[in-house]
């Protein structure tokens, strides 16, 4: 029998503001990761803007550095030392390499966590109040950070999900004979082992092309390959649910009566290639939308289209064509995404933004504190152009950007301490008020005291993880996914710290719906 989900996808997609009881949990110190074998030469951040992301979003790349030799003399009797050329990897995408460390907080009610279903140390795999260590995850080098759910590739090239799968993001059978294994029921869990449990699918459908970057979304997973090929399964959901993967799935569950009989449409189980997309470098991940970058600059777009987050309007005689990849963008080198929606960095560096703004989460206020307000096509965001991005990330109606030299910037919504600024030390003219409160900050303003080197957006939250390997939380905590161990509001920047992650460097964080995951160089 299918599990009631404590969170619905609807409230996933931002409807935060309902009345939930919210419970409290005791503050708890977690273990630290144990020390681990010396890993393979680190060349990669997960995750880095370029390298095929994201958040949760690439464009720094690092440079491949050739070993340099000097001709010298030498006589006959002299032994030379056994030596080997370093090799390098010339592929479009090489995979990321550095072996990471992961740590989760949040409710885990949905087996998000990836703490499996047991307890673990005396502690339950649910209502993890400040970072744990993840004692399930070994050799991890890249991390997608779904709605409720996760991916995960590792330094052999194994990819591993978690979560809920109820529209198959997965990519694997999770049903199980409830009274063949009781063991989490009887440890008061209620988790499936199998959703719970990080596990790797079959990646057959690769051959011999290897994995450079993983995404989710709320519910679908992609690939992106070494050779600039992308696969995916799952489904996209759009206003009235389930939509689709590919356009001819959801052409024909859409003729098709019975909601039972559409999921065969609806529902991508198994890995499939996505066509119409060659040589591409990095994607970015909405809730129900993804962009993709190619060698050349281009960017196309697939996925739900009602706010206008791919950029387009599907005509209205082929209704489901938004879910094929379509360019629509030339000479950009950064993408990223928010719930609903988007954005690009051209070559000249001028950020783009489209999508749904009713909180000026695009960051142009033209139509910001509109019911339904779209920007329907890329606009540039003028007030962004004193700045140098280096990342943006998009939540469901606020955006968090850092610029190259560690600036963070954040605008939208603003009435559950997003901003995580005094909203009463700025300029009103920049403050769109409701009820007598700032509701939405229009322009994109400085949060004072943090250099950044990485940021990330969840619901009504955001993380950042700073140039010194500190991570900093705040806004809406329901669930403990700010890692702060309270549910309550915060309202500044605050250093997440405990014994799990106390001096260890993080170099990645990701939101998910109602969770968070820090990771950084693995403790050798």
């Amino acid at each position: 029998m299918a599990r009631t989900r404590v969170l619905s996808a609807t409230r996933l997609q931002g409807k935060v503001n309902d009345n939930q009881p919210v419970q409290r949990h005791a503050q708890e110190e977690e273990p630290a990761a144990p020390p681990r074998p010396k890993s393979s030469t680190l060349d990669r951040n997960v995750d880095k803007p370029g390298a095929g992301k994201p958040s949760e979003e690439r464009h720094d790349e690092s440079g491949l550095e050739r070993a340099s030799t000097k001709k010298r003399a030498r006589n006959d009797d002299e032994v030379l030392p056994d030596t080997k050329k370093a090799k390098v990897d010339l592929s479009l995408n090489p995979p990321p390499t550095e072996r990471l460390d992961v740590y989760v907080c949040g409710s885990g009610e949905s087996g998000e966590l990836g703490l499996g279903a047991k307890l673990f140390g005396g502690k339950k795999p649910l209502g993890v109040q400040r970072p744990r260590y993840n004692h399930l995850l070994k050799g991890v080098t890249q991390i997608g950070v779904g709605g409720m759910h996760c991916i995960v590739l590792t330094d052999d090239q194994k990819v591993l999900t978690w979560g809920v799968n109820d529209d198959g993001a997965l990519a694997r059978n999770t049903t199980r004979d409830a009274d063949a294994d009781s063991d989490s029921e009887e440890e008061g869990t209620g988790l499936n082992p199998l959703e719970s449990t990080p596990t790797a699918i079959s990646t057959a459908f690769l051959g011999t092309k290897r994995v450079a970057q993983v995404v989710a979304i709320d519910s679908a997973s992609f690939v992106l390959t070494d050779d600039g090929m992308v696969y995916g399964w799952g489904s996209f959901r759009g206003n009235e649910g389930p939509m689709g993967f590919t356009s001819q799935g959801a052409a024909q569950a859409a003729g098709i009566k019975y909601e039972d009989s559409k999921k065969k449409y609806q529902l991508q189980l198994e890995p499939i290639l996505i066509a119409g997309l060659k040589n591409i470098k990095s994607l970015a991940r909405g809730s129900n939308h993804v962009l993709a970058l190619d060698n050349k600059g281009n960017v196309f777009s697939w996925g739900s289209w009602q706010q206008c987050q791919i950029g387009r309007r599907p005509p209205v005689r082929t209704p489901f064509s938004g879910l094929t990849p379509a360019p629509f963008m030339k000479k950009i080198k950064y993408i990223a995404a928010g719930t609903y929606h988007s954005f690009a960095i051209d070559t000249r560096g001028r950020v783009w933004a489209w999508g749904l703004n009713n909180f000026g989460q695009t960051g142009i206020a033209s139509n910001a504190g509109q019911d339904g307000a779209i920007i329907n096509t890329p606009t540039q965001v003028k007030s962004l152009n004193n700045y140098k991005i280096k990342q943006i990330k998009g939540g469901v109606h606020h955006t968090i950007a850092c610029t190259e030299d560690g600036q963070v910037l954040i605008w939208g919504r603003c009435d559950e301490d997003q901003a995580g600024i005094d909203l009463s030390t700025l300029p009103q003219d920049d403050l769109i008020f409701s009820n007598g409160k700032p509701g939405i900050l229009t322009k994109p303003t400085v949060v004072p005291g943090i250099s950044a080197a990485f940021v990330a957006a969840g619901i009504d939250n955001s993380m950042v993880a700073s140039k010194e390997g500190t991570v900093y939380a705040w806004g809406f905590s329901e669930n403990y996914r700010t890692g702060l161990g309270t549910v309550n509001n915060v309202t500044r920047p605050t250093l997440v710290e405990n014994s799990a992650v106390k001096g260890k460097r993080m170099t990645f964080v990701g939101c998910g719906g109602q969770f968070s995951v820090l990771a950084g160089p693995e403790n050798r």
